[in-house]
C-alpha cells in the first residue's frame, strides 16, 4: 500500500504574523479603509485590528493561512500600485476611487475587497495586477 504524504498546514511565527498584519493595516489605513472594512478584508477581530494599529505596544498574534494569504494580497496589491503609479496620491488613492471597469461597475476596489470573501480579494488583486502589463 503506497504511503500518501499529507500536506502540512503552513505555520507562521507570531513575529511574522504581527509584522505582516501591521504592514497590511498600515496600507489599508493609507487607502482610507474603515476599521470595519479592514477587519472584513483581513478576517480579523476588531480587537486584533486595534492592537495592530498600536505600533509601540509589543504583542503576539497567531494567524491562520487564510488570514496570512489575505495579508499577502494586500501587500501585493500595494506593490503593484507602486509599480504602476509614481504619484503617492495615486498609489494610496486608487483603492478608494470609484472604478467604472466591468468588474468594479462603479465601485471602488476597497468596496469589492471589503465584501470579505477570498474570491473578491483575489479578483481585485488580479485586475489591479493586470495594470502592470509588461512592466516586469
Amino acid at each position: 500500500m503506497p504511503v500518501v504524504a499529507q500536506a502540512q498546514p503552513q505555520s507562521f511565527t507570531k513575529n511574522q504574523c504581527v509584522t505582516g498584519l501591521r504592514a497590511a493595516v498600515n496600507i489599508l489605513e493609507k487607502w482610507k479603509a474603515t476599521g470595519d472594512q479592514a477587519c472584513r478584508i483581513l478576517r480579523i477581530s476588531r480587537s486584533t485590528y486595534t492592537r495592530a494599529r498600536q505600533r509601540e505596544v509589543e504583542w503576539a498574534v497567531a494567524l491562520d493561512a487564510d488570514q496570512m494569504q489575505r495579508i499577502s494580497f494586500v501587500l501585493n496589491i500595494h506593490g503593484t500600485l507602486r509599480l504602476v503609479f509614481d504619484n503617492p496620491d495615486n498609489v494610496y488613492g486608487f483603492a478608494s476611487m470609484a472604478n467604472d471597469n466591468e468588474f468594479f461597475n462603479g465601485r471602488s476596489p476597497l468596496e469589492i475587497m471589503a465584501q470579505g470573501d477570498m474570491v473578491s480579494l483575489y479578483e481585485t488583486f488580479r485586475r489591479i495586477d493586470m495594470l502592470r502589463g509588461a512592466q516586469w
